[in-house]
């Protein structure tokens, strides 16, 4: 059985007609049409049966450079594992994605492929890519029903370790401890382990059993999760480095951003995260604070132009919000989120406002949202992104009704941190500062990974902080000088 981080053995030797293969055409799992999808929380698409994962498997070219491989933040050998997958070997194929990534169920569904692997492979440069992402997903799950993991682990080291945020971060790291034979405890704020994976992505595009199998797999390696266990209140920073030998920050960047505007903190207004955790799970699963089921709305208003603006936008659609409307203050070209995204919520009914800029949540007599008053922009000189900034157009304001509206502009470190491990260095974001390499801080056992450190990012780069500190924690465990 291979372990974490080895390659399975007697992988076929590649003998491809290059040429041949880029005549192949693309194959793509089936996908739920717009109108039924509203009726459910279920995933978009389905996934590959054996047959047709295999033909697509066979588009790719298995190019000697592997640019999809560099691409991929973890380093995912992806044309070895389509060469078990298209001979049908799913459980080897599976296993060359387990040996680089403890989340390919999730990676699969939620990387922006586009971006990353895809977006470098060979074949997309003369017709549509290979869909790595959704074969990544396919061979994975294929693995979970059909095939055998690994649960084994090294002889208990007697050493300890706290890994505070059980998000991808700290799953990453987690695991590779275990298997090294380290005990290791996962803190969670939140009365469910997750972190983001459960809070922060609707149904619809992970589905929760995923994430709740990952925690299994955990346990069965000896991981101990303990929920609802707030580091600074329920917990001490002081007491956590007393009673482990090492300690790995991976609590993410769950604070949502201002706008900055009037009436911003009205009733009917809503942070992304409580919006999208109200209307995607059960109220047991949440803080006592946010188990009130969200009202029924007659229109909704989302401000945001990445993947959790649409997540809200499409969320309100499922919930039966007839209005749904979209406002980012650039246009679509300049949109952080995956193209995918966007044309599932088009599809889906919601509509799109670009080059509108937010001024103020206008409210009724009661004190309610009615309205949120918007400017028209146009789009001027580069920022220090690259993206052309947006100014305001004079005399062009103008109102949008809403009966709630929901701010996703983007995610910061939470400052609390401050207060709860002020030995800890931050930078003026609250971000953790680390040596990247190590991905250690200035306190001694201390080290830190994943969005609390980059800022909202995405998953897989917080999987691969999650390595790069597990490494030097097991190093920094048997001995290695800090």
């Amino acid at each position: 059985m291979t372990r974490a981080g080895e390659q399975p053995e007697n992988q076929p030797k590649p003998n491809v007609d290059r040429k041949a293969r880029l005549q192949v055409p693309p194959y793509r799992p089936s996908k739920q049409a717009a109108d039924a999808r509203l009726g459910n929380w279920d995933e978009v698409y389905s996934l590959y049966d054996p047959e047709t994962a295999m033909a697509e498997a066979t588009r790719c070219i298995q190019c000697p450079a592997a640019p999809c491989q560099k691409a991929c933040p973890v380093h995912n050998d992806i044309p070895g594992s389509f060469q078990f997958l298209e001979h049908g070997d799913f459980q080897r194929g599976a296993e060359v994605f387990r040996a680089t990534s403890e989340l390919p169920e999730m990676c699969g569904r939620l990387c922006p492929q586009e971006r990353l692997c895809e977006g470098h492979c060979v074949v997309g440069k003369h017709a549509l890519p290979v869909a790595i992402g959704k074969l990544e997903v396919f061979v994975t799950e294929w693995q979970r029903q059909h095939g055998t993991a690994d649960h084994t682990v090294e002889a208990p080291s007697g050493k300890r370790v706290a890994i505070v945020g059980s998000g991808p971060a700290g799953i990453g790291c987690a695991e590779r401890l275990a298997r090294a034979g380290h005990a290791v405890t996962i803190f969670e704020s939140w009365p469910e382990p997750g972190g983001v994976l459960l809070y922060g992505i609707p149904d619809f595009k992970l589905n929760k059993p995923a994430v709740a199998r990952k925690f299994e797999e955990l346990r069965k390696l000896g991981v101990e999760v303990r929920t609802s266990t707030r580091i600074g209140t329920d917990l001490s920073f002081e007491q956590l480095r007393e009673e482990y030998d090492a300690v790995f920050l991976g609590y993410g960047a769950s604070e949502g951003s201002r706008l900055g505007i009037p009436g911003e903190d009205a009733p009917g207004v809503y942070q992304a995260t409580e919006f999208l955790v109200r209307a995607n799970l059960e109220p047991d699963q949440l803080p006592e604070e946010m188990r009130t089921p969200l009202p029924a709305f007659e229109s909704v208003v989302v401000i945001g132009g990445g993947d959790t603006s649409m997540d809200c936008v499409r969320s309100a659609r499922r919930l039966g919000v007839p209005d749904v409307t979209l406002i980012y203050r650039r246009t679509e070209r300049e949109m952080q989120g995956r193209t995918e995204e966007r044309q599932h919520a088009a599809e889906e009914g919601v509509r799109f406002e670009f080059l509108t800029m937010p001024l103020a949540v206008l409210l009724d007599e009661q004190g309610r949202v009615r309205a949120l008053r918007c400017q028209r922009m146009r789009l001027g000189e580069p920022d220090d992104t690259g993206r052309a900034r947006p100014e305001p157009q004079p005399g062009s304001e103008f109102d949008i009704a809403a009966s709630a509206i929901v701010t996703a502009i983007g995610y910061n470190v939470d400052d609390e941190w401050a207060t709860a491990a002020p030995e800890v260095v931050r930078d003026r974001w609250y971000r953790v500062v680390v040596d990247h390499d190590t991905m250690k801080t200035n306190v001694p056992g201390v080290f830190a990974g994943g969005d609390n450190v980059n800022g909202a990012d995405l998953v897989v780069t917080a999987l691969a902080h999650g390595h790069a500190a597990a490494d030097a924690i097991h190093a920094y465990l048997g001995g290695a000088p800090w």
